[in-house]
């Protein structure tokens, strides 16, 4: 998904002033504030279901490591372990949803190729099959494992210290 938003990105000659910038350029010239809303439902059926996905894995992880449901002596390597394959099961749940999102938001607003999440969905998978919906997946899960790793290390070691 980010590729086709890089890929998207790439060939549009705008250059903006920072996000004020931005959000007046949509807010003109994207249908007003409907444009600034351009891809919430699929970003809201990644986010849900996604969010679920990965802390009940995670969760499920430190317990299963822990031996049981006292995950507190875990230590920094298990915590690691259970947030970075959490935050793999978030994209392998909702990848597909996330290109949607993609496509939909970088999409022409003057002339759209999409009508919708579902119209996106069905192009891509009629023009590219299964595989277009998973455009940009290694990327994804090679940055997502480490990143999630370290943020649910940060997030444990903050609450320990805390109390």
């Amino acid at each position: 998904a980010q590729s086709a938003l890089a890929s998207a990105a790439g060939s549009a000659a705008v250059k903006y002033g920072g996000p004020m910038d931005v959000a007046r350029h949509v807010l003109r010239s994207e249908g007003g504030m409907v444009g600034l809303f351009k891809g919430l439902v699929p970003t809201l059926a990644r986010e849900v279901p996604g969010n679920a996905v990965l802390f009940g894995t995670y969760e499920l992880l430190k317990q299963s490591l822990a031996g049981g449901k006292d995950t507190s002596k875990l230590g920094q390597g298990s915590l690691m372990l259970a947030g970075g394959l959490g935050g793999a099961s978030f994209w392998l749940a909702v990848y597909p949803t996330d290109v949607v999102k993609s496509v939909i938001q970088v999409d022409d607003y003057k002339n759209p190729k999409y009508s919708g999440s579902m119209d996106a969905f069905k192009k891509i998978l009629r023009s590219e099959g299964v595989k277009g919906l998973y455009r940009g997946f290694g990327p994804a899960m090679v940055r997502s494992i480490p990143a999630n790793a370290a943020c649910f290390l940060a997030y444990e070691l903050t609450r320990s210290s805390l109390g």
